[in-house]
């Protein structure tokens, strides 16, 4: 089959010219469409199988535009089976590390059951091992009861379900939706009243459940120890009592007092955790053909100009797989990251290891070992094995994870021992004002600056550089660190954490290939961004509590540092104003125009609703409100009010993080980065006050290394998680018990979503209808029309018209001409003639002279 469809990837274009061979396949693809009309709609519209990311047999399109898309980019790949068109996809149930021919499996599958696209769901979650010939056995059975309503219409006379399709399909849709069980029953209840009275529709989610409880994956229930000392697991499973704290596994089985005793039938415990073991999950990953290709996506698709779009494009891949080849030359092994974000005042802190347990057993036996798996995109059997990369925290989860305080002045994990942090004599707390010029090369001026930086200080050290695994792991053998599991770990860890930051001996380090890596836990740039900006806002804005310009820090600041002229009146005992600090009315302007901002569809949140014009400041802002705000609004709003010495720091580290978020990011790029952030936030040391530094001020002095060892940032931030966290929160019903309400919520997406995979119309999560405001390109969009004027989106509201002033007329056209890429050219010959008659001008004079200058030459270059 695949050897006859090669003729959609060969062929297009001979000689610079459409093939009218391939034009022929292309018009009997579509009349094999058009003869299935299950896959049909309308009447003349099918799915456009072309590379478009709006189509990739997403989109239904007619026909005629269908070829046109196909002519233009050509057949999405891998799609030799048309199984969007009405052809059935094989499914082998023996042999599956042999290829057959496409009539062989048809034949196998005929022979033994009637195939549909629910068969091929439960034969997958089933897994290579299920053979539907064969007496099931407890297990199996699942699977044979999910086959038999496979074959069963929902009622005599309906061929477009069976009992298997409508019970995935109403389970996805509660998932989906988010809807209680309560509702769920009731909706099944009504649908009884629709049908016939012999229909095979299940009464409530019970019966739901129970039908398709085949394509849950299991969950592990482990008790723990109330104080958070061990966990009964493993060898310490049959355990009643804590062996380090003495505590009851179990709640007291008699309660009650005098003629009213009772006891409990049930062993309660006082602390369980669920544990999902991810190796059945990473094989799930493999045996549906929606998710197997993109597990080797990293290993097919190659760099382009020296960027970096994905982990794998950066130096930390690479050099694990050069350490170790026997596990990169399979390119199906997995390489796993791993969010942690512990919230709550009761979480377990520092003994968050003795939970970790069963997962770095898991991770230890998935390196060493591996586990048969079956990839159902190439059809074959391959052991699999998976690597831990990094962990991704905010800080405190850091500390938790790493072993190393974040807390204090030592705070710094790349820094560690060397940092120069210090205590502040007024406020009492740390600072790490003047941490950076060491960051700096060596003969830079501001090494020598003993006026604007701690006084008659000259900073001659230098960065020893971040600590490879083998330096850490020699150094906590040396000092004799515990893991938290140990007997005598408490009292051994806390004495030894009195001299050093490290708390612990982290349960990571049993991993045997940990040591190898370039970076083992991310900073995460979600919350140092957040941070860094709150500072900056509520220092500028100068609200109350918030604000780092305190009296005790003008009172601390001329013990550090020269600024006399901010020194408190000691006539009037007041302080005076510093120009870094906006007034009542330019606070008025900023909030005023903040709240009559309007963005994008889906770009950002209605940041009016932050505004209290009364108080003159902005609250609730959440962490992709001050994402939004600091690369993109924070140097607009202060352009006009601050001066320029304090403005543009504040606008490079506001472009600092805009670049570093970047999608793509180049070696060049990120060590321009590196260079320039030490730069950035002394000069931002020339303006705040000490009080102003803490350590998140610090942090991004390492960003830029790590992107560059790791790669791009949005695979290494905390918002994925935490929004998916806030998803496992909805799924809590009953708040007596949050971790059983998580377990089945979670348990029950899984199923539906592996379900969604086989629907017709493909997974209903995925986003195929136009969202508000959206625009298909292709629809409306002519070939010549320049790339500026392609509108993104559609405009809210009713259109209105007004003149513009000569100065917005002249903005509007140079805007257009800057941002144009068919115009990028003629701006090059321009520059090069400017620097031709002025050799000697550097790029601000050339970014100014082609602002000013540029237009009317455009125009007579292009009337000439």
């Amino acid at each position: 089959m695949e050897a006859d469809r090669e003729w959609m990837y060969e062929g297009r274009i001979v000689n610079g010219m459409f093939s009218n061979k391939w034009g022929d396949k292309v018009d009997e693809f579509v009349a094999f469409a058009l003869r299935h009309p299950e896959c049909v709609n309308g009447g003349t519209a099918i799915r456009c199988p072309c590379t478009l990311v709006k189509c990739q047999n997403k989109k239904f399109l007619n026909v005629e535009t269908v070829k046109v898309h196909l002519y233009k980019n050509g057949f999405v790949s891998d799609y030799y089976v048309w199984i969007y068109h009405g052809e059935k996809e094989v499914h082998q149930r023996c042999s599956r590390s042999v290829r057959v021919s496409v009539s062989e499996t048809d034949q196998m599958v005929s022979d033994n059951m009637n195939h549909t696209t629910y068969h091929r769901m439960v034969c997958d979650a089933a897994g290579p091992e299920f053979n539907p010939d064969e007496e099931p056995n407890a297990e199996a059975r699942n699977f044979y009861d999910m086959i038999r309503a496979g074959d069963k219409p929902l009622y005599e006379g309906n061929s477009k379900h069976t009992q298997l399709s409508a019970v995935v399909r109403m389970l996805e849709i509660k998932c989906r939706h988010k809807c209680s069980q309560a509702w769920f029953d009731d909706m099944s209840n009504f649908i009884q009243e629709l049908l016939p009275p012999d229909n095979l529709m299940p009464l409530d989610l019970y019966s739901t459940k129970k039908l398709v409880r085949g394509l849950g994956l299991p969950v592990q229930v482990i008790h723990c120890c109330v104080n958070n000392c061990m966990i009964y697991w493993g060898d310490d499973s049959d355990l009643n009592s804590c062996k380090k704290c003495g505590h009851a596994r179990y709640k007291q089985t008699v309660r009650g007092s005098g003629n009213r005793l009772y006891i409990r039938k049930l062993k309660v415990p006082y602390k369980k955790m669920h544990y999902f073991p991810i190796t059945p999950r990473l094989q799930r990953l493999y045996a549906s053909t929606a998710t197997a290709n993109e597990m080797r996506w990293h290993s097919e698709h190659h760099m382009e100009d020296g960027k970096m779009c994905h982990p794998s494009d950066a130096p930390a891949w690479k050099h694990f797989d050069g350490c170790f080849p026997d596990f990169s030359s399979e390119v199906r092994n997995v390489r796993l990251g791993l969010f942690a974000d512990v919230p709550g005042p009761t979480n377990p802190k520092g003994k968050i290891d003795v939970f970790l347990q069963p997962l770095i057993a898991e991770l230890k036996s998935l390196w060493g070992v591996g586990v048969q798996t079956y990839d159902i995109s190439k059809r074959q059997n391959f052991q699999m094995r998976a690597a831990l990369m990094w962990t991704i925290n905010d800080l405190p989860a850091y500390s938790m994870m790493s072993g190393w305080s974040t807390a204090g002045m030592l705070a710094c994990p790349h820094c560690m021992e060397d940092s120069d942090a210090f205590r502040l004599i007024k406020s009492g707390k740390q600072s790490w004002f003047d941490n950076h010029r060491k960051f700096l090369p060596i003969n830079h001026p501001y090494r020598r600056n003993t006026k604007d930086f701690i006084k008659n200080r000259k900073v001659t050290k230098q960065f020893p550089g971040v600590r490879s695994g083998d330096e850490i792991l020699q150094d906590l053998n040396n000092r004799g660190l515990r893991k938290v599991m140990d007997v005598d770990a408490e009292v051994v860890n806390a004495a030894i954490s009195k001299t050093c930051g490290w708390n612990k001996r982290s349960i990571f380090w049993d991993l045997p290939y940990l040591r190898e890596h370039l970076l083992r836990h991310n900073l995460n740039v979600m919350h140092i961004e957040k941070n860094v900006f709150d500072n900056i806002f509520n220092t500028v804005f100068n609200i109350p509590g918030k604000t780092k310009d305190m009296y005790k820090s003008r009172d601390e600041l001329n013990k550090y540092c020269r600024r006399p002229q901010f020194a408190q009146n000691l006539v009037t005992s007041k302080y005076p104003d510093v120009p870094f600090v906006l007034n009542k009315s330019q606070k008025k302007d900023v909030l005023e125009w903040v709240k009559k901002l309007r963005f994008p569809d889906g770009y950002a949140s209605n940041l009016g609703r932050c505004v209290d014009a009364k108080k003159l400041k902005m609250f609730g802002m959440k962490s992709h409100d001050c994402h939004v705000f600091m690369q993109r609004l924070l140097p607009i709003a202060l352009r006009e009010f601050l001066p320029n010495r304090i403005w543009e720091p504040l606008t490079k580290i506001s472009l600092f993080f805009k670049q570093l978020t970047s999608s793509s990011l180049t070696d060049e790029e990120l060590r321009n980065l590196d260079e320039q952030i030490p730069v950035i936030l002394c000069n931002l040391e020339k303006i705040f006050p000490p009080s102003f530094f803490d350590s998140m001020e610090h942090l991004p002095v390492h960003l830029a290394y790590e992107a560059r060892i790791a790669g791009p940032v949005h695979y290494r931030w905390m918002y994925p998680p935490e929004r998916y966290l806030r998803k496992i929160k909805h799924k809590i019903m009953n708040k007596a018990q949050v971790e059983g309400s998580i377990s089945i919520g979670y348990i029950m997406d899984e199923a539906a979503k592996f379900a969604s995979f086989y629907f017709k119309e493909g997974d209903p999560t995925l986003p195929l209808k136009e969202k508000r405001n959206e625009v298909y390109l292709d629809d409306i969009v002519d070939d010549d029309m320049f790339e500026i004027f392609k509108p993104p989106g559609k405009a809210i509201g009713a259109e209105g018209k007004r003149y513009l002033a000569d100065n917005e007329y002249t903005a509007a056209h140079l805007y257009i001409l800057m941002n144009c890429p068919e115009v990028q050219p003629f701006i090059d010959v321009f520059i090069t003639e400017k620097r031709r008659q002025f050799p000697n001008l550097n790029d601000e004079v050339v970014n100014v002279v082609t602002e000013q200058e540029f237009p009317s030459w455009f125009e007579k270059y292009v009337c000439s």
